[in-house]
Protein backbone atom coordinates (compact mmCIF):
# COMPACT_ATOMS: atom_id res chain seq x y z
CA UNK A 1 0.00 0.00 0.00
CA UNK A 2 1.55 3.03 -1.04
CA UNK A 3 0.63 6.79 0.55
CA UNK A 4 0.78 10.32 -0.35
CA UNK A 5 0.71 13.32 1.69
CA UNK A 6 0.45 17.12 1.00
CA UNK A 7 -0.30 20.43 2.85
CA UNK A 8 -1.20 23.89 1.50
CA UNK A 9 -2.27 27.23 3.01
CA UNK A 10 -5.97 27.59 1.67
CA UNK A 11 -7.73 31.49 2.11
CA UNK A 12 -10.74 31.07 4.30
CA UNK A 13 -11.81 29.19 7.58
CA UNK A 14 -11.62 25.28 7.99
CA UNK A 15 -15.50 25.55 8.21
CA UNK A 16 -15.06 26.75 4.79
CA UNK A 17 -12.63 24.21 3.59
CA UNK A 18 -14.52 21.37 5.24
CA UNK A 19 -17.93 22.78 3.84
CA UNK A 20 -16.27 22.09 -0.01
CA UNK A 21 -14.97 18.89 1.33
CA UNK A 22 -17.74 17.90 2.45
CA UNK A 23 -20.03 18.91 -0.68
CA UNK A 24 -21.12 16.20 -3.09
CA UNK A 25 -21.10 18.58 -6.18
CA UNK A 26 -18.07 20.73 -5.22
CA UNK A 27 -16.11 16.99 -4.76
CA UNK A 28 -16.54 16.05 -8.41
CA UNK A 29 -15.19 19.33 -9.42
CA UNK A 30 -12.16 18.88 -7.26
CA UNK A 31 -11.42 15.72 -7.86
CA UNK A 32 -8.24 15.00 -10.16
CA UNK A 33 -10.74 11.63 -11.49
CA UNK A 34 -13.19 12.02 -13.08
CA UNK A 35 -16.44 10.80 -11.04
CA UNK A 36 -19.89 10.76 -10.08
CA UNK A 37 -21.54 10.78 -6.56
CA UNK A 38 -24.95 8.75 -6.35
CA UNK A 39 -27.19 11.43 -4.29
CA UNK A 40 -26.50 14.91 -2.82
CA UNK A 41 -26.09 14.61 0.14
CA UNK A 42 -23.41 16.10 1.76
CA UNK A 43 -20.89 13.86 3.70
CA UNK A 44 -21.72 13.08 7.28
CA UNK A 45 -19.72 11.10 9.82
CA UNK A 46 -21.41 7.54 9.57
CA UNK A 47 -22.84 8.51 6.12
CA UNK A 48 -22.49 6.23 3.05
CA UNK A 49 -22.13 6.89 -0.72
CA UNK A 50 -21.77 5.61 -3.91
CA UNK A 51 -19.12 6.88 -6.49
CA UNK A 52 -18.69 5.82 -9.87
CA UNK A 53 -16.08 6.61 -12.61
CA UNK A 54 -13.57 5.77 -15.19
CA UNK A 55 -10.20 4.59 -14.73
CA UNK A 56 -7.83 3.19 -17.20
CA UNK A 57 -10.79 2.90 -19.36
CA UNK A 58 -13.12 0.83 -17.07
CA UNK A 59 -15.99 1.71 -15.01
CA UNK A 60 -15.51 1.07 -11.34
CA UNK A 61 -17.42 2.00 -8.57
CA UNK A 62 -16.77 2.36 -4.83
CA UNK A 63 -19.00 2.48 -1.78
CA UNK A 64 -17.39 4.85 0.62
CA UNK A 65 -18.12 5.09 4.20
CA UNK A 66 -17.56 8.32 6.14
CA UNK A 67 -15.40 7.64 8.78
CA UNK A 68 -15.01 11.60 9.80
CA UNK A 69 -16.41 14.58 8.74
CA UNK A 70 -16.58 17.53 11.22
CA UNK A 71 -15.27 21.53 11.16
CA UNK A 72 -12.21 20.11 11.34
CA UNK A 73 -11.67 16.77 9.41
CA UNK A 74 -12.38 14.55 6.62
CA UNK A 75 -11.85 10.42 6.57
CA UNK A 76 -13.33 8.43 4.28
CA UNK A 77 -12.73 4.86 3.31
CA UNK A 78 -13.73 3.58 -0.57
CA UNK A 79 -13.94 -0.01 -1.23
CA UNK A 80 -14.24 -1.05 -4.64
CA UNK A 81 -11.34 -3.26 -6.83
CA UNK A 82 -9.16 -1.36 -4.85
CA UNK A 83 -9.41 0.38 -1.44
CA UNK A 84 -8.71 4.02 -0.59
CA UNK A 85 -7.97 5.43 2.23
CA UNK A 86 -8.33 9.40 2.14
CA UNK A 87 -7.62 12.27 5.25
CA UNK A 88 -8.37 15.62 5.68
CA UNK A 89 -7.49 18.14 8.54
CA UNK A 90 -7.82 21.93 8.41
CA UNK A 91 -6.67 23.91 11.03
CA UNK A 92 -6.48 27.39 11.97
CA UNK A 93 -3.49 29.26 10.64
CA UNK A 94 -2.96 33.03 10.18
CA UNK A 95 -5.90 34.50 8.34
CA UNK A 96 -6.26 31.29 6.62
CA UNK A 97 -6.16 27.77 7.09
CA UNK A 98 -3.71 25.27 6.83
CA UNK A 99 -4.67 21.51 5.12
CA UNK A 100 -3.29 18.43 5.48
CA UNK A 101 -4.20 15.97 3.24
CA UNK A 102 -2.95 12.19 2.41
CA UNK A 103 -3.97 9.17 0.48
CA UNK A 104 -3.26 5.50 0.76
CA UNK A 105 -4.29 2.77 -1.86
CA UNK A 106 -4.23 -0.78 -1.70
CA UNK A 107 -5.29 -3.08 -4.21
CA UNK A 108 -7.83 -5.92 -3.23
CA UNK A 109 -5.77 -8.19 -5.30
CA UNK A 110 -6.94 -9.76 -9.06
CA UNK A 111 -5.63 -8.50 -12.43
CA UNK A 112 -8.13 -5.47 -12.08
CA UNK A 113 -7.34 -4.80 -8.51
CA UNK A 114 -3.76 -4.42 -9.34
CA UNK A 115 -3.96 -2.63 -12.31
CA UNK A 116 -6.20 0.03 -10.82
CA UNK A 117 -3.85 0.61 -7.72
CA UNK A 118 -0.97 0.94 -9.80
CA UNK A 119 -3.03 3.54 -11.94
CA UNK A 120 -3.96 5.26 -9.40
CA UNK A 121 -0.94 5.32 -7.04
CA UNK A 122 0.56 6.76 -10.90
CA UNK A 123 -1.49 9.33 -10.33
CA UNK A 124 -0.96 10.04 -6.86
CA UNK A 125 3.04 9.93 -7.93
CA UNK A 126 2.54 12.55 -10.96
CA UNK A 127 1.21 15.30 -8.54
CA UNK A 128 -2.65 14.52 -8.26
CA UNK A 129 -3.19 14.99 -4.64
CA UNK A 130 -1.34 18.71 -5.31
CA UNK A 131 -3.87 18.75 -8.12
CA UNK A 132 -7.08 18.33 -5.92
CA UNK A 133 -5.52 20.68 -3.42
CA UNK A 134 -5.36 23.45 -5.37
CA UNK A 135 -8.89 23.05 -7.13
CA UNK A 136 -10.46 22.71 -3.37
CA UNK A 137 -8.07 26.12 -2.88
CA UNK A 138 -9.88 27.40 -6.03
CA UNK A 139 -13.59 26.11 -4.47
CA UNK A 140 -12.89 28.03 -0.82
CA UNK A 141 -11.50 30.92 -2.59
CA UNK A 142 -12.70 31.35 -6.46
CA UNK A 143 -10.74 34.01 -8.16
CA UNK A 144 -12.22 37.31 -8.21
CA UNK A 145 -13.52 39.36 -11.19
CA UNK A 146 -11.71 42.04 -12.55
CA UNK A 147 -13.61 45.61 -12.29
CA UNK A 148 -13.88 46.99 -15.80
Amino acid sequence: MGTWSTSATLDGRPEQVLDVLTDPAACERWSPVAFEVDGNERLATGGRARVGGRIVGRRIEFDVEIVEADDRRLALRALGPLDIEARYDARPLGPGTRLDASVSVRSRGGLLGRALAGAAETLLAAGALDTAVARIAGEVSPPRALAA
